[in-house]
């Protein structure tokens, strides 16, 4: 149902390319930002989405929701000054009889631009009615002027609508919505502005300034560069779809002379290609940094790029020579949209082009884009050819998405130069990564929020070696590098951390910056390679850091061993034996489990940390059990069941007594009250002998009591003695 003359073009593309590239790169560690860095956190206000680094100044100016801060750059915990900015009570009321909530009838700052040394310009959208002011920083104190300007056309509406902007030589360039339901997008400066028809449904994501007219032979014009998503025009479909784009104006640009007076003359937008072979759909970016290590020409744009509406999701970085965008927009064919009377399509411009190529700047010998036909400028905003990253995608990971980028530039002990990505996720995270080679290395993920906070906005200190994240909650500082986190020589090394080295002779992880020329030898990095054969063999632990374990027959036994890094594999023997998984031994991840112990299991297990690095096995860390036999009955678990044993018997055998004592009691009794003498008396009465006249008797037995029996005999009768006779 997607887009078929879409894939025919898009698929081809990227299949025939050749190119392959590891998917799903996992970080080399997972750390906790704990004591890497410093958190911020105002009770009552959220929103920590807004940032000006003034390093002159020594701050960090915070815009949140109706609140502005001023931060140590050192520090961020220690507040310099604060000033709020909140929505009046009838505004507010105003806003939510427009349907709004309670949430988004506030004011949150949206722009926030250095004008002078102490002053700023800053926007925020006050409950739907942007408006803007002046702030000064002035002798540790921040205070709005109370110079409030119209918002419109500056800042949006909406405070969770995105934005772009830049602040060049005291005029702002911005790109927003200029109504309160965001159907009005325009990007302007000043009385300059987009036609509506320009732009659809976009969705703003960055502006960069680009000083093209610094040491430009052909006197060329400065450029302010737009990255937005936006629904494609360009292909048939049954449904809309996005794409992402690159625009461009020129700074000088004031407008045309007829009916494009007061509009841009020089726009242009194309294609920013971003492919991922297993992705249908093109990847829509989310972010854009612009690197310039030298002049203007050398400038790369980074961008992270996210999926749209599919799984897996699969995140990617791409980076754009600024030459290669000029090459599209200054030599590249247009689009035009053919009508007819069925249907409206895009397709290339077959027609004759003037020699000034539309959207062309002035410059010191020509004009001429100026004398160009309004309807040559107006009807070919969009180009035929895409925006192709300088090579195949620096990074692609399934997982988090990306949210954020910055990078920043190091030199390794060799002298060689690398470009450090540091990469925001929805998951609350910054990974760390560099691309040698087309080989990317993460270095580590360092979890900075928690895992429902997504980063919104990441800001650098180069001269400081600081980064600054902040997300709705709270805003956090972490250093660059921190090389004392890495323990050993091989961990040092194998991380490929161009910020770090190891110090054989100190023996430990340091900063490269601080290494003296003459200590390089004494160092060991190795980056590319990853090759850490002059670290320290990794020795077995000595006896008495050996771990006892005491185990028990019938038993399962745990024995934990976290691996060295998310790359390394763990390897478990016992007494010098490689243990395989079985249905006894468990190799899990970071334990090895025994399951139904018996004596036989006792002795010394090893775990090794072992890491591969280019075909090479580094042992990182290792970790040594010795397992004991332990006496049963001193199991923990057995004394209290022995003692219950024990108890039971006991009760038992007393049970057993009680009954024996009352037998024994009622015999003494009875002997006692001689009913065992009188027994043995008539008994013996019976044996003897009698006369033979005397006949035995009929006998009755009379109960006295429960405990007394009496043989009495019967007197005889007459009558008794006559029936004898």
């Amino acid at each position: 149902m997607l887009f078929f003359v879409f894939l025919s073009f898009w698929v081809p593309a990227v299949l025939t390319s050749g190119q392959v590239w590891p998917l799903n790169s996992t970080p080399r560690k997972t750390v906790t930002l704990s004591n890497r860095g410093h958190v911020f956190q105002e009770e009552g206000v959220w929103n920590y989405t807004t940032m000006l680094l003034m390093e002159d100044e020594g701050v960090l100016i915070l815009g949140a929701r109706e609140a502005i801060f001023a931060l140590d750059l050192n520090n961020i915990t220690h507040k310099k000054a604060m000033v709020k900015w909140e929505v009046a009570s009838e505004m507010q009321r105003i806003c939510i009889l427009k349907g709004k909530t309670q949430t988004e009838c506030h004011n949150y700052i949206q722009i926030l631009h250095k004008m002078s040394n102490d002053t700023m310009f800053i926007c925020g959208t006050n409950a739907f009615n942007p408006t803007c002011d002046i702030m000064s920083y002035k002798d540790g104190k921040l205070m709005l002027e109370g110079k409030q300007q119209d918002g419109k056309g500056k800042c949006p509406f909406d405070p969770f609508q995105r934005c772009a902007s830049e602040f060049v030589d005291g005029q702002l360039y911005s790109a927003t919505s200029m109504d309160l339901l965001g159907s009005e997008p325009v990007v302007i400066q000043n009385f300059t502005e987009s036609l509506t028809s320009w732009l659809n449904e976009p969705n703003f994501i960055g502006m960069k300034h680009v000083a093209e007219g610094d040491d430009n032979p052909e006197g060329d014009d400065d450029k302010i560069y737009l990255f937005f998503n936006e629904k494609a025009v360009e292909y048939d479909a049954y449904s809309k779809m996005e794409v992402s784009r690159v625009a461009r104006v020129c700074k000088g640009d004031v407008g045309g002379q007829q009916t494009l007076q007061k509009n841009w003359t020089a726009f242009l937008k194309a294609h920013l290609d971003c492919p991922v072979l297993q992705t249908r759909l093109p990847l829509l970016i989310q972010d854009v940094f612009l690197f310039c290590p030298d002049t203007w020409k050398t400038c790369m744009f980074y961008g992270v790029f996210t999926p749209q509406g599919e799984m897996p999701e699969y995140s990617a970085v791409c980076a754009y020579r600024i030459q290669d965008i000029r090459d599209v927009f200054s030599k590249g064919q247009f689009k035009m949209l053919y009508t007819s009377s069925l249907s409206e399509k895009w397709g290339k411009y077959y027609g004759h082009l003037p020699a000034s190529h539309p959207g062309a700047c002035s410059n010191s010998k020509t004009r001429e884009s100026l004398d160009l036909p309004d309807e040559t400028l107006r009807d070919h905003p969009l180009m035929d050819q895409a925006v192709k990253p300088s090579e195949q995608p620096l990074v692609v990971k399934k997982g988090a998405a990306f949210t954020r980028i910055v990078v920043a530039s190091t030199t390794a002990l060799d002298g060689s130069s690398h470009q450090v990505m540091f990469i925001g996720t929805a998951s609350g995270s910054v990974l760390k990564a560099v691309n040698y080679d087309g080989k990317m290395v993460i270095i580590e993920e360092v979890q900075l929020f928690k895992q429902s906070e997504p980063v919104k906005i990441l800001r650098l200190s180069v001269t400081l070696g600081q980064l600054y994240a902040g997300s709705e909650e709270a805003m956090v500082q972490m250093p660059l590098s921190t090389c004392d986190h890495y323990a050993s020589c091989m961990d040092c090394v194998l991380a490929r951390d161009p910020y770090c080295g190891w110090d054989l002779s100190a023996e430990r992880c340091i900063a490269i910056k601080n290494i003296h020329p003459d200590k390089h030898s004494e160092v060991v990095q190795s980056l590319r390679d990853g090759n850490a054969a002059r670290c320290p063999a990794v020795g077995m632990q000595t006896e008495s850091t050996t771990v006892i374990k005491t185990f028990y027959p019938g038993n399962e036994v745990r024995l934990l061993c976290q691996p060295g890094s998310n790359l390394a594999r763990v390897q478990w023997s016992v007494n010098n034996h490689t243990i395989q998984n079985s249905n006894k031994y468990h190799n899990l991840h970071n334990n090895l489990l025994i399951l139904n112990a018996s004596d036989s299991d006792a002795g010394f297990y090893t775990c090794t940390s072992v890491e591969s690095s280019n075909g090479n096995d580094y042992v990182i860390q290792t970790a040594t059990y010795e397992l004991r036999l332990g006496n049963f009955m001193e199991h923990p678990l057995v004394q209290p069941q022995a003692q219950k044993q024990q108890k039971c018997l006991s009760f038992l055998s007393i049970l057993a007594i009680i009954p024996t004592l009352m037998l024994l009691a009622l015999v003494v009794w009875n002997f006692y009250k001689g009913h065992f003498a009188d027994q043995r008396s008539s008994k013996k009465a019976e044996e003897s002998p009698q006369s033979v006249s005397v006949r035995q008797e009929p006998l009755q037995i009379v109960q006295e009591s429960s405990t007394e029996i009496t043989i009495n005999r019967i007197a005889e009768s007459p009558d008794v003695t006559n029936q004898h006779n």
